[in-house]
């Protein structure tokens, strides 16, 4: 019978009554295809056997029926491990089905494995759990880690790679492996290449792997690659290994001195650039007025805490302009603190120039009725100043880690301290005060206000130290008596760098500070400032002047 005969087609002519069966024949044969498909319901009742087989046997059987289910790399089976692990799977009763459970007072509330459809709640007693030890919980980390690591989310196989090396576990080697051959992310890759070496140091292949793998742990170079090439190098069983170990261990202790070498001189360049901001106000007015001000703590204080009140400010009615606080605050802070020193200097310091032990009476006296009023108004708690978010985090560099506030501090003190020197040098103002510095009576004598350029100059030291107030307020608690922790060391690097000279400022502040944190770890914090500050009294024994003295004819008036 041919074809055209079936459907009742004669020559070229196709009745309408048998075109309309066309269709109906191909919906019919599209149906019969769908149903032969099997659906996801049903693909996934495959895992049933798998899962009823977690609940049977000893630990030994389970841990086979662990493999067999993370080999199907299905994600209904990871969560199945994953509650196994937690306590969570249970084995019904009635008719041994394996359920996940949820704890509810006395009951149990039942969800299939496979579905999460909730079945009933029932007795505790109705149920028995699966059990799990130690071991078959460091296998299913193992296996978890494993199946994420094929994951199509670059985050979740970036964390399974991570946790694969953390674990170390030699039994996910070949997973490893497998996944190494997949991916194409060179960081993903380099992580399990390091995972894949530390496994193979534990497993029991070749001389000539072991040794491929003692080279990529030393690439790695960081601490945890360290102890596993520790573990190798004590390994006696091959003496190559241990020592190519043993000399890749050196290799890294070698690179960790260095870099510790290198965050402390970090740390001391941080620290040198508190210090620089905080003396380089009192080498104005101590170094070139010389007035001991005992209140120049205080300054930094002020300054801190218009920073904290502009902040407030800002927090309560435009929100959107707290990352520009602090470049508010800083023309504020110079302002407040520059003209609460031009009104100590008119009130009090120029009735006592020529007596430097009674301006230090009268300035200490001063500190004290700051920081009084200051906790009069703002209490004396520690006062909240946040980091604008251009510094906050950190960045690494080499293996060394640098906060930004950090950074910006360095770099700001910097700029403080160029901009301090072109005043004095390339303004009439400072022509001025370096007249007046060399010889008062010659300057006076030529027309130059004296009394005028000391207010100046000295509100000029206190505006400095407000600025760096608002730099302390990032990385030091805004108290009352946050002054009073850099007064001491302010005077050392004035003294120690050169009365009077902004460059000796900058080298002192730079010496101290990678002094300070070369022998804190030695000495601890307090014994390594104990003794700076006897190797400055023994340095200005030799030098009273300091590194770099100022030269002129100094005439007292």
């Amino acid at each position: 019978m041919s074809l055209d005969f079936a459907y009742g087609w004669s020559g070229g002519t196709k009745p309408r009554s048998t075109c309309f069966l066309l269709p109906v024949v191909a919906l019919f044969w599209g149906v019969l295809a769908l149903l032969a498909v099997p659906t996801p319901a049903a693909a996934n009742e495959e895992l049933r056997p798998l899962i009823q087989a977690l609940a049977d046997g000893g630990f030994d059987d389970k841990a086979e029926a662990i493999k067999a289910l993370a080999a199907t790399g299905d994600p209904i089976a990871a969560r199945v491990l994953e509650v196994m692990r937690g306590g969570d799977l249970y084995q019904r009763k009635s008719d041994d089905l394996v359920v996940i459970t949820e704890k509810q007072k006395r009951e149990r509330i039942l969800f299939d494995a496979i579905t999460g459809e909730e079945l009933e709640t029932v007795k505790s007693r109705a149920v028995s759990k699966v059990k799990v030890n130690n071991r078959l919980r460091r296998q299913i980390d193992g296996m978890l880690g494993a199946m994420t690591l094929m994951s199509p989310q670059r985050g979740v196989r970036i964390r399974a790679a991570r946790a694969v090396f953390d674990r170390d576990n030699v039994e996910q080697l070949e997973a490893v492996r497998t996944a190494l051959e997949a991916e194409e992310d060179t960081e993903i890759s380099g992580i399990l290449s390091q995972a894949e070496a530390s496994m193979v140091l534990k497993s029991e292949e070749g001389l000539e792997a072991k040794l491929a793998a003692v080279e990529t742990l030393k690439t790695r170079g960081d601490r945890e690659a360290m102890g596993r090439l520790r573990a190798a190098s004590a390994d006696d069983s091959m003496p190559e290994l241990a020592d190519a170990a043993g000399i890749a261990v050196a290799s890294i202790e070698r690179r960790y001195e260095m870099l510790s070498m290198a965050q402390n001189v970090y740390y001391g360049l941080s620290l040198g650039s508190v210090l620089l901001l905080a003396a380089i106000g009192l080498a104005i007015t101590f170094g070139v007025m010389g007035v001991i001000n005992m209140a120049h703590g205080e300054m930094v204080m002020l300054g801190a805490y218009t920073t904290f009140v502009v902040q407030e400010i800002i927090r309560q009615n435009a929100p959107g302009l707290f990352d520009a606080s602090l470049l508010i605050a800083i023309p504020l802070a110079f302002l407040i603190a520059g003209g609460v020193g031009v009104l100590i200097e008119r009130g009090i310091i120029r009735f006592l120039y020529g007596r430097p032990l009674e301006t230090l009476l009268a300035t200490w006296g001063v500190s004290l009725i700051l920081q009084q009023a200051v906790r009069s108004i703002f209490g004396p708690t520690n006062q909240q100043v946040g980091n604008p978010s251009w510094m906050a985090g950190a960045v690494d560099v080499a293996g060394l880690t640098f906060t930004y506030n950090r950074l910006w501090i360095i770099f700001f003190s910097l700029v403080v301290l160029a901009l301090l020197m072109a005043v004095i040098r390339l303004t009439p103002f400072g022509l001025q005060m370096r007249a007046v510095t060399q010889n008062r009576q010659m300057a006076s004598s030529m027309g130059i206000r004296t009394s005028w350029v000391d207010a100046m100059t000295f509100g000029l030291g206190s505006g400095v130290a407000g600025i760096a107030g608002v730099a302390l307020s990032q990385i030091d608690n805004v108290s009352p008596n946050l002054g009073q922790g850099y007064i001491i060391d302010s005077f050392m690097v004035v003294v120690f760098g050169g009365v009077g000279n902004l460059w000796g400022t900058l080298v002192g502040a730079m010496t101290l500070g990678v002094a300070n944190k070369f022998l804190e770890p030695y000495a601890g914090a307090v014994l390594a400032k104990i003794l700076v500050l006897v190797f400055i009294i023994l340095f200005i024994q030799k030098r009273p002047r300091g590194l770099f003295a100022l030269k002129g004819r100094t005439v007292e008036a």
